[in-house]
């Protein structure tokens, strides 16, 4: 085979925790070696003992996942002919898209140009004006100093007041920031840059006009280097807190019309952009009129895949492999029909009460998970597990499939109600206080839903009988004090 278009024998996944396991999942499954990477935080992590091969690449914290000559080093070091670059980290990095490319590594991701495209958010805007994609007034890369102070004052005068500025190289909810009149203009314009420059070593910015509460809709596409393309239908990202996804639902409840809209625009901008391999076309929804606007085009696999893999039956990983070694997307169209209805909450160790903020350095002393029909679960925590203080707070994601959206609801209640995890505070009581809320249950919400539903940070606090019976139990269990009791 062609050094092009050849298969794939031992995969290198530079990740870690939860998308390092469930890409190993698949990687094993098809009967390929799988190598992993880990910093020494990472040294007992439940994915570093689940891999064929384990590479410790430094100390860390967080440095030595983005650093691309360890990642390429490791990947000669044991023999991997590919490498997955999960989400985060180098995930949307062209220049490590480039650098396996100049390894003669198969980078299962897009070509270096079109991440490097797709991640310059006013490229990416001139991109989707070739294809005749709508998308938000917004400028281009806004200059330093007095001339970029005067265009930016210039758009928002045009345009009206709030605006947002952005990164151009951002993602990930980062790098936003809301301007509501001229003198926060001021204020933001230096803030916005200095926060660019820190969260991705660049520090231009532009200008956006702000669509207030839309709700947030994303499409799943698949490209072949053959010019295939195809959609996997829609999600609804609408419930977010700082710009960042708390609950993914799927598909997006719009009309079926507005939807295929959708789904064309969706192909013709990864068609126009060159696009290869598995990504996210992110659109801003009117919920009023259905209007929508292209926001930005995410170049890798996204955390909340797992609802559309539910849907659908299709593995996005599998694909996402198969892509790379050159083979040619088979999926029948008439398999994208998007049945019942997904729901994915990602339980993250955090206070919601307290701005959601994280607990590090606590541990898990009692995890006990929910199962049955319709739950899906991807996560790297076990009892015993301490949260890290320098990652994502994240512990499991779980996925709810139902036929309708009462059945997907009360099956994401009762696995909540079975969710026990002791230790760390956690989202799990705040989604279960989501659960029961009106608008929620009715599925009207927006990207403006915590801000404008303060009542569901009032769940009670007080640690559940079923808990509390729990952590006895693992105490028993960690001790053996009750081994010949019966």
């Amino acid at each position: 085979m062609t050094k092009r278009n050849r298969k794939i024998s031992k995969v290198l996944i530079a990740n870690r925790g939860e998308i390092a396991l469930r890409i190993m999942r698949t990687v094993q499954e098809m009967s390929l070696d799988v190598v992993v990477v880990y910093e020494q935080a990472d040294a007992d992590a439940y994915y570093v003992r689940q891999a064929n091969e384990a590479v410790m690449i430094g100390e860390g914290p967080r440095k030595d996942y983005l650093d691309i000559d360890r990642i390429i080093w490791a990947a000669r070091k044991t023999g991997a002919d590919a490498i997955h670059p999960g989400y985060g980290f180098l995930a949307e990095n062209p220049e490590f898209s480039a650098a396996c490319e100049k390894a003669g590594i198969i980078f299962i991701g897009p070509p270096p140009q079109v991440i490097s495209d797709l991640g310059n958010k006013v490229v990416a805007r001139n991109i989707m004006e070739r294809a005749g994609i709508p998308f938000i007034p917004g400028t281009a890369d806004i200059l330093k100093g007095g001339d970029g102070v005067n265009e930016a004052f210039s758009f928002a005068r045009v345009c009206g007041y709030p605006v947002m500025l952005k990164a151009s190289c951002g993602g990930g909810g980062r790098g936003i920031r809301k301007v509501k009149d001229e003198a926060d203009l001021m204020v933001q314009l230096p803030l916005a840059r200095s926060e660019s420059l820190s969260a991705f070593n660049d520090e231009r910015i532009y200008m956006e006009k702000c669509i207030e509460c839309p709700r947030h809709v994303e499409i799943q596409i698949l490209a072949d280097k053959h010019g295939n393309i195809m959609h996997l239908g829609s999600r609804d990202c609408s419930i977010q807190r700082r710009h960042q996804k708390l609950l993914e639902i799927a598909p997006a409840d719009l009309p079926e019309a507005v939807l295929e809209e959708m789904y064309d625009c969706a192909v013709r901008a990864a068609r126009e952009a060159g696009y290869i391999n598995a990504g996210t076309v992110e659109f801003l929804v009117d919920a009023r009129t259905n209007e929508f606007w292209f926001m930005e085009m995410n170049t890798r696999l996204q955390v909340e895949h797992t609802i559309t893999e539910e849907l659908t039956g299709i593995d996005i990983v599998r694909e996402q492999i198969r892509i790379a070694e050159g083979a040619v997307l088979d999926i029948p169209k008439e398999r994208i029909h998007l049945h019942g209805k997904a729901v994915q909450v990602r339980i993250n160790a955090e206070d919601p009460k307290n701005n959601f903020m994280p607990e590090g350095g606590k541990r898990v002393e009692v995890y006990q998970s929910p199962g049955g029909p319709g739950v899906r679960l991807d996560g790297a925590v076990y009892q015993g597990y301490r949260i890290p203080t320098d990652y994502d707070s994240l512990l499991v994601k779980m996925t709810i499939r139902g036929y309708n959206w009462e059945q997907t609801l009360q099956r994401l209640k009762r696995s909540l109600r079975g969710f026990i995890i002791v230790g760390p505070k956690t989202t799990i009581p705040f989604y279960l206080a989501v659960c029961d809320e009106k608008d929620f249950r009715a599925g009207k919400f927006d990207t403006g839903y915590i801000d404008t539903h303060p009542e569901i940070f009032d769940y009670p606090e007080a640690e559940r009988e079923i808990a509390k019976l729990g952590k006895l139990i693992a105490e028993i269990h960690a001790r053996k004090i009750n081994r010949h009791a019966y």
